[in-house]
């Protein structure tokens, strides 16, 4: 890889880095190619991004992108996105699916470095979509209890006729 090469990776990175909610490191020795394109997949079904890269040029784009330090050694997989939420499932989910060749290592949470415990806390955490979920019940409770004793009511009245 000549040096052009490496800073264009770097600057990509860097730009990449800078804009995400969370960036989660992962040790992928031994993992077959079928089981990293699932990872893969899982990613990008979720607005997630995947990517192998030295650490020597992560650890240049962490720093240019303002992100606390981490040490980076062996093989690494590098998971990041906007949502941490989403970017914290994809991970837990590919450890869970690959418990042998996948281990989550580290992670920055909003530039700031995070342990296992708070990644996997993170990904226990509900998603986007089913808290809004959540919202719209609680929203629609009060219409549906009211609608409920309408109903109640007329069907009293017209028993009472």
């Amino acid at each position: 890889m000549t040096r052009s090469e490496k800073e264009a990776i770097v600057n990509e990175l860097s730009d990449s880095f800078a804009n995400q909610g969370a960036i989660i490191v992962c040790d992928y020795k031994g993992m077959s190619v079928e089981a990293l394109e699932g990872v893969r997949r899982l990613a990008k079904d979720n607005d997630v991004n995947v990517r192998v890269v030295k650490n020597t040029l992560a650890k240049i784009a962490l720093k240019n992108a303002n992100c606390d330090e981490m040490e980076l050694t062996n093989n690494n997989i590098f998971i990041w996105g906007e949502d941490q939420i989403a970017t914290c499932k994809v991970a837990d989910k590919s450890a869970e699916a690959n418990k042998d060749v996948f281990s989550i290592k580290s992670g920055v949470i909003e530039s700031k470095l995070a342990d296992l415990a708070t990644i996997e806390a993170m990904a226990k955490l509900p998603g986007r979509d089913e808290l809004l979920g959540m919202l719209l019940n609680v929203w629609n409770a009060p219409v549906q209890n009211f609608t409920i004793g309408l109903q109640a009511l007329a069907d009293k009245l017209t028993e009472e006729e």
